[in-house]
């Protein structure tokens, strides 16, 4: 990768004629975009001035480190941890997600503590709190969920009480459509995608909790093409995944401007490799998921982006998103028992018509070298510190990544489209769930049939 920047310092320099007093000033982001920059330009000149044996030692996933950094964290925080008292469902499954990613097998009494602290978790009127004898919040119901499905184990899925659990969703949905996060909590676009992502993979999604869902989400699109939180607001890379996800498990993805939101989201992309969240913000490295995610979604969306672009056959005009566009997210994956719920099994089943629609190989390279700790663990980008939220979704990110060339459901990805060594491989996820694929198929059976 070229070490130059997309916007460098002679850029902004006066020309000869003016005073240095009237040469432009760099805001405090330009500067410090400039740094990063710098700071990663500099490990890929180390890359690329060593043999190519040398290349994949630099490249390669440093399991057991992560695996220890996790499992470490998993058994005992520090003081400093005080902080997310509240978020205790997330740090089990941001750590247990990522183990499960690098394929490491924990521990069956540590698999039933968890269990068994989720478990104090859930309200008696349904939902998940961030804390024993906490309120019941959705963002810590879809983490607590997530993670029991993760653990796989049939104590885990069969200690969540769906009926419950339905019933708080719909406490949760506003008059509007959309959901809030908890009891009088704020409505955005992360309430509406935790309520349906999670009635999804439990199987008890249905119409009334998705009624007008899309309503909302639609008036969260902004004027780029990538979704905001709420309406009004700016466009973000979190929230776009959020919204997308949720148009798909709701069969209304058709109802976006779906080319508007992929040109945003791939040039989200920067010049270090990795994703920047917002226009004209830093690359982080749990953007490898938000945004990498969201481009492996539409990996599988590009027959209606084909539609939603073709000139109408009645007066030569292109067709308004949302009303003429004929094919559907049930198009795509299938028609099945006509349940909402089977819509993430049918999806995951789609081929991917494309080739990725991002820099693969970048994005790996600036996860392994600039996001990785060589003593566990991944960070945001260099000069910050390594913690469990970043080693989840860059992790995530590095998945999506190595399997975006993938064709064959049934086949391991080719060794050229993993970075490094072949080991590198991590095991593939659910692209709308955010869950290794293995571990959703087996809850996927075990809620069909209880």
């Amino acid at each position: 990768m070229e070490s130059s920047s997309s916007f460098s310092r002679s850029s902004f320099s006066a020309s000869p004629n003016t005073g240095l007093d009237q040469q432009p000033k760099l805001t405090v982001t330009q500067l410090v975009q400039l740094e990063v920059e710098e700071k990663v330009a500099q490990i890929y000149r180390v890359l690329n001035g060593v043999s190519p044996h040398a290349q994949s030692l630099m490249s390669e996933l440093w399991r057991d480190k992560h695996v220890e950094f996790l499992t470490r964290g998993l058994e005992q925080l520090g003081p400093s941890y005080h902080v997310l008292d509240a978020n205790r469902p997330w740090l089990c499954y941001w750590i247990l997600h990522s183990i499960a990613l690098l394929g490491e097998p924990l521990d069956p009494e540590l698999e039933n503590n968890v269990a068994d602290f989720l478990s104090h978790c859930e309200d008696k009127d349904g939902g998940y709190g961030g804390g024993p004898g906490q309120l019941p919040h959705l963002a810590t119901t879809y983490a607590a969920v997530n993670t029991l499905i993760t653990l796989g184990s049939e104590n885990a899925l069969s200690s969540i009480n769906r009926d419950n659990l339905y019933k708080f969703l719909l406490r949760m949905k506003d008059s509007s459509g959309a959901f809030r996060m908890h009891d009088a909590g704020e409505i955005d676009v992360r309430a509406s995608y935790t309520a349906i992502s999670v009635a999804s993979i439990l199987n008890i999604l249905d119409h009334e909790l998705a009624k007008d869902v899309g309503n909302y989400i639609l008036r969260c699109q902004t004027y780029e093409g990538g979704i905001a939180g709420e309406p009004g607001s700016e466009a973000h890379g979190g929230y776009t995944f959020c919204g997308l996800a949720t148009m798909i498990l709701i069969n209304e993805a058709d109802r976006l401007d779906l080319s508007s939101l992929l040109d945003w989201v791939a040039f989200r992309q920067g010049v270090e490799g990795g994703f920047q969240g917002r226009t004209n913000k830093l690359v982080d490295g749990c953007y490898s998921f938000w945004q990498g995610g969201v481009l492996a979604l539409m990996q599988r969306l590009l027959l209606i982006v084909d539609k939603q672009l073709m000139p109408s056959s009645d007066n030569g005009e292109s067709s308004s998103i949302g009303s003429t566009c004929s094919i559907k997210s049930s198009d795509l994956v299938g028609q099945g028992s006509g349940k909402l719920s089977d819509i993430g099994f049918h999806f995951v089943k789609i081929y991917a018509e494309s080739v990725p629609l991002f820099h693969s190989i970048a994005l790996q390279q600036y996860i392994l070298l600039c996001s990785q700790v060589l003593e566990g663990g991944f960070k945001d980008k260099p000069g910050k510190y390594r913690d469990f939220y970043h080693s989840c979704y860059c992790l995530s990110g590095l998945s999506v990544s190595q399997y975006s060339w993938w064709k064959d459901a049934g086949a391991s990805p080719l060794p050229t489209a993993v970075l490094g060594p072949y080991c590198n491989l991590l095991e593939p996820i659910h692209p709308l769930y955010n869950v290794v694929l293995d571990r959703y198929h087996k809850s996927f059976d075990f809620f069909s049939t209880s």
